[in-house]
């Protein structure tokens, strides 16, 4: 889960997280009735982005009720949106210490809440804390070891930290890059048949810094294929991998290669127009294609590939303006619904 989706998510939450705080017979107690007006409070700042002021509520309401996982939670969640990564200052340390000082209660309250569990990790990776954030997200793995997305959310945590430091954070003798890999690998081999995992390897290797794997993503490409071979974005991942190839290995490839690489972008691409012709991004890495490869390896065709390129640029064009009209169209008619 992205921090956007995460944060969007915890949003939606905080309006229901209410109804299962105080459910038990205590809430009769004017204590916990109190904890429950300021804890309604915070949660109303803490969806209008309001967290300074949402800090203040979540800490009366814990006065009242000092067990209330939930409060706690938030309580943290507010400390970890005011904290600004990589900034070193005396309050900006201070917010993390808070953040990481409520979560961990919210944590010791409930250990068994994947969510609580989650933001922990989360919060000492943005504090690029990596063995500590890697604790948190492999019980999350531990607790759930079937869902798929836990392999995926793990997997991105050790990719960001791949090429940097490794030797340093290794554990175990693997590097952030290899654990990653394992991650992707593993995720395929609880569930093969599921053609997302090889997207997921796929776009792991195609996205790698400062160079790609680009003959290893292609391998998982070729996978998806077998699973899927009429879908066009599938066809379109190929082109652009192997357009990648042609284009950002031209000082380390032969010449042939590139060509045949080139040769292989463009059957992918032309696949996945023929699949799906409404499909815009086929046509604008045609265009590319012609413009960065295809004139430089074959210069006595220039002048074709660049007419060709303005083509694939205007159908781009059109097939974007399409697309946009019809969900344009959509929208209007699941308002008359």
């Amino acid at each position: 889960m992205s921090r956007k989706k995460m944060h969007i998510f915890l949003t939606l939450l905080v309006g229901l997280a209410v109804v299962f705080a105080f459910t038990s017979c205590g809430k009769l107690k004017v204590s916990n009735l109190r904890a429950n007006y300021y804890f309604n409070r915070a949660n109303a700042l803490f969806s209008d982005t309001q967290y300074r002021r949402a800090i203040e509520e979540y800490e009366k309401a814990l006065i009242y009720n000092p067990n209330l996982v939930e409060a706690f939670r938030f309580l943290g969640e507010s400390y970890k949106n005011l904290y600004r990564p990589g900034v070193d200052d005396s309050s900006n340390i201070e917010k993390a210490n808070r953040a990481l000082e409520a979560l961990a209660k919210a944590y010791e309250i409930d250990p068994k809440n994947k969510d609580i569990i989650y933001s922990l990790g989360d919060m000492y990776d943005r504090m690029r804390n990596f063995k500590e954030a890697e604790k948190f997200y492999l019980k999350i793995l531990e607790m759930e070891p079937t869902k798929m997305e836990n392999y995926y959310v793990v997997a991105q945590f050790y990719t960001r930290y791949a090429g940097g430091s490794e030797e340093e954070m290794a554990e175990g003798g693997k590097t952030p890059f290899q654990k990653a890999e394992e991650m992707y690998l593993r995720r395929i081999e609880v569930d093969p048949e599921d053609p997302r995992g090889y997207a997921y390897i796929a776009q792991f290797y195609d996205h790698l810094t400062p160079l790609p794997e680009v003959d290893k993503a292609l391998e998982f490409h070729q996978i998806r294929i077998k699973y899927n071979p009429e879908d066009a974005e599938v066809w379109y991942s190929i082109g652009v991998n192997r357009w990648a190839k042609a284009h950002r290995f031209q000082n380390i490839i032969s010449l042939d290669e590139q060509k045949k690489a080139a040769e292989e972008s463009e059957a992918a691409l032309m696949k996945a127009i023929e699949l799906d012709p409404s499909y815009p991004e086929p046509y604008a890495y045609m265009s590319v294609l012609s413009r960065s490869v295809k004139e430089r390896l074959w210069p006595e065709r220039a002048a074709r590939f660049t007419q060709e390129a303005e083509q694939y640029s205007e159908k781009f064009q059109e097939a974007t303006r399409k697309r946009a009209e019809r969900r344009r169209l959509e929208q209007e008619l699941r308002g008359i619904r």
